[in-house]
């Protein structure tokens, strides 16, 4: 169907126009880039006659027709990828019991597994043995993990894991896996993919379309499933204008971010284009891109241009890659100057001249504080200086305010080689006058991936950063993903036993309640050079614009300005110190020493589960008990929640807390609170993970009378209690739970455990103002009902306080795409309260999906009915 061969290519490509009587030249001029990416993905992969109207769909830009995608590649990170490879060994497990070959379940899409969020901060970086003591530790912890990982590889085709101490994976992505083009029987296509990390968008600034999403969509497309769609809403973004000089791409991303969530793009396209974008270097979009779950949207790309071609250069892509990028993208108007006549459902602009340095927080990415704002804001104090370098021998006793962790780390933020070389150097300039970081402080640099390493060594700028503490101390996700380790134990006991208001910096993407460390009750995002800067103010009551950090040698006092670089600098040692081979030798060498793990020793078709173990178990999902059909009446709440539930609030990924009941049960199991590892390392466990949900230690759930942790109210009793106790409780009465909650209910991560967990604690439904995008899908993929308040409806003009006893009307069995269903709502007082609540399934695929009791026994269901 319209196969064509590609100029200057010895392959061929399928066109769009043409390729239905549907869409002509001037219609294809039209689309946004993603829509031209869809209508091909359509054309290469249906028969013409089904093509047809999808395209004309597409064409017309409806928002209400499904249509099938299929995504060339899929990527996983450990924490959530580990939990979708124990389901294919759980599915191998209930295919084979029901009669079927359990060989069946494999993945059919190439598949890329890089083990980077389990590495924890032990040992921080001013030790110079960190980053090998960090990885023993880590290899030791998640030997089970990696056994079992060890085991997939061998197991399942078309599935490549990356062990640890390699990187990030969007990193890895970005710089060495997508080849932005694909070729495939001949065939030239766009490189697609979908991946288990919100953060797969920084793939977006290479002009490939990838977004995040849960392990069981994951799942689904591994096995070669379509992802139905509906057209989401394209918003096209002009940059104007270039950055300020001194400016940082955090400074950027931070700026965007709180813009764009103003503008309310959540489950979005967006498209930036205009004078600022074609300026901006690669590394600068992927900064961008990658925060696009920060701003709600599912994507964030820029189109094929020079830039991306300098990129794949500098990279070491060949150049036989480089040109058929560019072939392709010319030929198939991917290239940036053919989207002059794009039509968006949207259209923003960007002022990035008016951008000017800033963190993010206390508690959101979209919370920028201006460093011209931070004494206006409270964050700053006018008379503060840096925090006065204590006696050594004397007790510790922090100030409110004291920095106890700042760490360098992300993708988003190490993955820019102008935010690491600007750290550097501000690092070089104050080990030159004197500075030092405060001794509270942990410091941590975990790169995104080892030639980060490589260009700052010849740079000559690891020395200085060393000296501040910044060594190296692994590479991978560390603080961003609540994996700071354990603060000192004088530090700790001393922020427990007086209450201290500690606080985190560091040049992530996230920083939610909660999430960099249990025991900081603020986290603020920053640039690197940001980062090494508070690690000497140590406090983040200092004006660090215009404060003093600090005395040289001579006792003078140190500004900022005195150690911030020009951009003239940083430029010119990224010149002198980057290049193409740095990234072929290590990722050859990389990838090398992965394919020879596959060793010559066949492995069982189905794992050998150990009942004995606490982070691999067999999954439960094909009981009779998660696939039945709810009733959806005399529900009790579980939680009623304000605005903003992350999914940190409803799965935690990091320390577990002895006094917690994931700790308790470990410590019941034998297992000591040094050894509990995280949340996210123990979800291939069903049984901790559980006792995971609702177990952030700073939740905020308005049925706990105003207390602070996983707490909630046993209704009808009303006594308040650990959240998890009162749903075993509930679950022993069988009653069905509700979870009611305001606004952008699950942001944050793609994690689906955030919807396991309440599944497998017994919610049935949850009613919020609105959804973010993957947690919704999330939802729907474990059965459980998502739904929506209408205008003007919500708890708290409907006075709902938790003591209600609550139903769903007019489900009648199964549900479909959109409908209006009514929730009844009885109080304590016998009145009864009706209001129309709408039905967040949003597709015909979803319908069947939830219908099925969710997607996991629906794709084992098919694979037995298809043999």
């Amino acid at each position: 169907m319209s196969r064509h061969p590609l100029p200057s290519q010895a392959v061929d490509l399928f066109r769009v126009v043409g390729a239905a009587v549907s869409i002509d030249a001037a219609q294809f001029a039209r689309m946004p880039y993603c829509v031209r990416v869809f209508a091909e993905n359509i054309v290469r992969r249906q028969p013409a006659a089904e093509a047809a109207p999808y395209l004309a769909a597409l064409a017309a830009r409806r928002h209400d027709v499904d249509f099938p995608y299929y995504p060339a590649r899929v990527v996983l990170q450990d924490l959530l990828g580990t939990p979708a490879l124990v389901d294919l060994a759980g599915m191998r497990d209930a295919v084979a019991e029901a009669g079927g070959d359990p060989g069946t379940v494999n993945p059919v899409v190439p598949t890329h597994l890089v083990v980077d969020h389990s590495l924890n901060v032990e040992v921080a970086g001013t030790d110079r043995q960190a980053m090998a003591k960090n990885m023993e530790i880590e290899n030791r912890k998640n030997a089970e993990r990696f056994e079992f990982l060890a085991w997939c590889k061998q197991a399942f085709s078309n599935l490549d894991v990356l062990m640890p101490g390699n990187g990030i994976l969007h990193q890895v992505n970005i710089e060495h896996l997508s080849p932005v083009i694909q070729v495939q029987d001949g065939v030239a296509f766009p490189d697609t993919l979908v991946g288990t990390d919100s953060h797969t968008t920084m793939i977006n600034a290479l002009g490939v379309l990838g977004w995040g999403v849960g392990g069981i969509e994951a799942e689904s497309v591994m096995l070669g499933r379509a992802v139905w769609l509906r057209l989401p809403t394209v918003v096209g973004v002009e940059l104007k204008g270039l950055r300020q000089p001194g400016i940082t791409a955090t400074d950027l991303v931070l700026a965007i971010t709180e813009f764009l969530r103003k503008q309310k793009v959540v489950g979005t396209i967006i498209e930036f284009y205009g004078e600022g974008a074609r300026a901006m270097t690669l590394s600068d979009r992927a900064t961008i891109s990658n925060m696009a779950p920060e701003f709600g949207a599912t994507a964030a790309l820029f189109a094929i241009d020079d830039k991306t071609l300098d990129f794949l250069r500098l990279t070491g892509r060949t150049e036989a890659q480089i040109s058929l990028t560019e072939s392709y993208a010319k030929t198939q108007r991917l290239w940036a100057d053919a989207f002059d006549n794009a039509e968006y459902d949207r259209v923003l602009s960007f002022d990035l001249p008016s951008v000017g340095r800033a963190i993010a927080g206390p508690a959101n990415p979209h919370d920028r504080v201006p460093l011209s704002s931070l004494i206006s804001k409270g964050i700053a104090r006018p008379a503060e200086a840096a925090a006065a370098r204590p006696d050594a021998t004397a007790p510790v006793k922090l100030d409110d305010g004291a920095i106890v962790i700042a760490a360098i780390t992300s993708c988003t933020n190490t993955s820019n080689p102008r935010n690491m070389i600007a750290a550097g150097l501000v690092a070089r300039r104050a080990v030159e006058l004197g500075l030092e970081r405060k001794p509270w402080v942990k410091t941590s640099l975990a790169p995104g991936s080892k030639p980060v390493e490589r260009y700052l060594r010849e740079a000559q700028l690891m020395e200085p950063l060393e000296a501040l503490g910044f060594g190296i101390i692994g590479f991978g996700c560390t603080s961003c993903n609540g994996m700071s380790g354990p603060l000192p134990k004088q530090i700790e006991a001393d922020i427990v036993s007086r209450d201290v208001h500690a606080v985190a910096v560091l040049s992530g993407n996230r920083n939610f309640n909660g999430r960099i460390h249990p025991r900081v009750k603020e986290a603020f995002l920053a640039s690197p050079p940001l980062v090494v800067a508070y690690a000497i103010a140590g406090t983040i009551h200092v004006d660090i614009e215009n404060g003093v950090l600090g005395t040289d040698k001579t006792g003078a006092p140190v500004y900022l300005k005195d150690l911030w670089p020009d951009d003239e600098e940083i430029d010119a040692l990224l010149k002198a110190s980057m290049h193409g081979g740095q990234y072929l030798e290590i990722y050859t060498e990389m990838f090398r020493k992965s394919e020879r793990l596959e060793g010559e020793a066949a492995v069982p078709a189905r794992f050998p589960w150990r009942e004995d173990s606490n982070y691999i178990r067999r999954p439960p999902y094909w009981q009779a008990s998660l696939t039945s059909a709810a009733t959806f009446a005399d529900m009790r709440a579980i939680g009623v929640f304000g605005d903003n539930v992350t999914t940190d609030d409803l799965s935690p990924s990091g320390a577990i807390l002895p006094e917690s009941a994931a700790g308790e049960y470990l410590i019941r199991h034998g297992v000591q609170p040094t050894e509990f590892n995280s949340y996210g390392t123990r979800r291939g466990d069903h049984l901790v993970a559980i006792r995971a949900t609702f177990a952030n230690n700073r939740l905020h759930n308005e049925m706990a009378d105003g207390k602070e942790g996983s707490l909630t109210r046993l209704e009808p009793e009303g006594r308040i209690m650990r959240l998890f106790d009162a749903a075993e409780l509930y679950v022993s009465r069988g009653q069905e739970l509700i979870v009611i909650a305001g606004k952008n209910y699950g942001s944050g991560s793609s994690r689906d455990w955030a919807a396991k967990g309440v599944r497998l604690i017994g919610v049935r439904a949850v009613v919020c103002e609105n959804f973010e995008r993957i947690h919704r899908s999330n939802l729907v993929g474990m059965g459980v009902l998502p739904l929506e308040f209408s205008e003007g409806d919500d708890r708290t003009a409907l006075q709902l306080d938790g003591s209600e006893i609550y139903a769903v009307q007019g489900v009648a069995g199964k549900v479909s795409p959109g409908m209006t269903l009514s929730l009844k709502v009885t109080r304590k007082n016998g009145e009864v309260v009706a209001v129309p609540v709408k039905c967040r399934i949003d597709t015909e695929e979803e319908a069947e999906i939830f219908n099925a009791g969710g997607l996991l026994p629906r794709i084992s269901s098919e694979m037995l009915e298809a043999a």
